[in-house]
């Protein structure tokens, strides 16, 4: 697996225990990475930090973003593991130049089928394609 892939994989796992704990991002790090079973490189959990902790920093307005274009969805109600996997596409979108928009959705995508349900990759899809069209 290429490692901002599993950079990616780690993000969504912390955000995740973020949006059901209520804790602080940074507060997660030491025992999430204390807790994993496999040895991961310091270049991966520093990619994984950024995009975790840069998408719980910027929350409320990637939530916003989501909002406005998940029409007849509320953020509330949408799955977890999809929320988390909007909320990260959406920051590599909106915050991360140095990630092209369509890494960010097709790695969003990814996550959704592996960790959701196929069809979460359309969904996703669909939400962050609206994202990066009102972005322009």
């Amino acid at each position: 697996m290429r490692k901002r892939t599993q950079s990616r994989e780690y993000a969504l796992q912390i955000l995740y225990q973020v949006d059901i704990t209520g804790e602080k991002c940074e507060d997660l790090l030491k025992n999430f990475w204390a807790n994993l079973a496999d040895e991961t490189g310091e270049e991966v959990k520093e990619f994984a930090e950024q995009l975790a902790c840069g998408t719980a920093g910027a929350l409320v307005e990637i939530d916003q973003r989501i909002s406005d274009c998940a029409v007849n969805w509320k953020l509330e109600r949408m799955a977890v593991i999809d929320r988390n996997v909007l909320r990260l596409g959406c920051y590599e979108l909106l915050f991360r130049s140095d990630i092209p928009p369509k890494v960010a959705i097709n790695e969003a995508v990814e996550l959704a089928k592996k960790f959701s349900c196929p069809e979460a990759g359309k969904f996703v899809n669909g939400i962050l394609d609206k994202i990066k069209s009102e972005k322009k």
